[in-house]
């Protein structure tokens, strides 16, 4: 006969018998393990989410991508007054430049007069708040957005106003620029030097690209240094969204420069 307080016999605890220490069953695993962690307070979890995206987005902005308005007509049809274009910072560098890309580049010495921040709009306020946690470029760094046509090297010419490019030899078939106007609106006979670019405005009739300013000052070339990067996409407004890949069909049986 077994005893009243044989072991065998015990009844396991119950959950209001249950030692004060037991580990507490994981609803996931059904495991017993007690977690000493604590939990963040919720506004320092706030804060460092947000510290993480900013420095995310700084580092996307002095890296990869920036993003940039369209000020002006010069660059119609590609590109509409206050669209929204995403830049790749990738090119120049891990990927070369092509002829007929769209490029975003600093101004090349005072292409662009006076200083938008001197007497800021609404729009230049906001751009140089955004620009100091990197999310806009700085617009006291004016930059200019122009279509890609010569490398070093390359021999470009228009023999006068009203005729179509030249570039080696080759008259170029330019479906992107303004259908009403004509391809060169001055003459020029340019090879863009070591270092340079020739770049112009799709709506060349409204653009202060490098072929107006050769006429003007007698030097409309950019430096290599001085491009902040590709243009790839139209991001906003929605309707007007696009690659901007085409143009490198237009030089694509190009002969190399001399």
């Amino acid at each position: 006969m077994t005893a009243p307080d044989d072991p065998r016999h015990a009844v396991p605890p119950t959950e209001d018998t249950a030692p004060e220490n037991a580990p507490e069953e994981n609803p996931r695993t059904g495991t017993g393990r007690r977690s000493n962690r604590q939990r963040m307070p919720l506004w320092l979890d706030t804060l460092v989410t947000m510290v993480v995206a900013l420095l995310i987005a700084v580092l996307v902005k002095t890296f990869l991508i920036q993003p940039f308005y369209i000020p002006s007509a010069s660059m119609q049809p590609t590109l509409q007054v206050d669209d929204k274009i995403l830049v790749s910072k990738l090119s120049p560098g891990v990927f070369d430049l092509q002829r007929g890309d769209i490029v975003v580049f600093e101004d090349p010495g005072d292409w662009i007069t006076g200083d938008v921040t001197a007497d800021p709009t609404p729009r230049v306020r906001l751009m140089m708040i955004l620009s100091l946690v990197g999310l806009a470029p700085d617009p006291s760094q004016d930059h200019l957005v122009k279509r890609l046509i010569g490398l070093p090297g390359d021999h470009v010419v228009c023999e006068e106003k009203g005729a179509a490019l030249q570039v080696n030899g080759e008259t170029i078939d330019e479906p992107y620029i303004n259908p009403e106007t004509s391809a060169c609106q001055v003459a020029f006979d340019v090879t863009v030097p070591d270092g340079k670019l020739w770049v112009m405005g799709d709506n060349r009739y409204a653009s202060a690209d490098s072929a107006w300013h050769e006429a003007q000052e007698g030097d409309g070339f950019v430096d290599e240094s001085d491009v902040t990067g590709r243009a790839e996409v139209i991001f906003w407004p929605a309707a007007h969204w696009d690659r901007l890949n085409d143009g490198r069909e237009s030089f694509a049986d190009l002969p190399a420069a001399s």
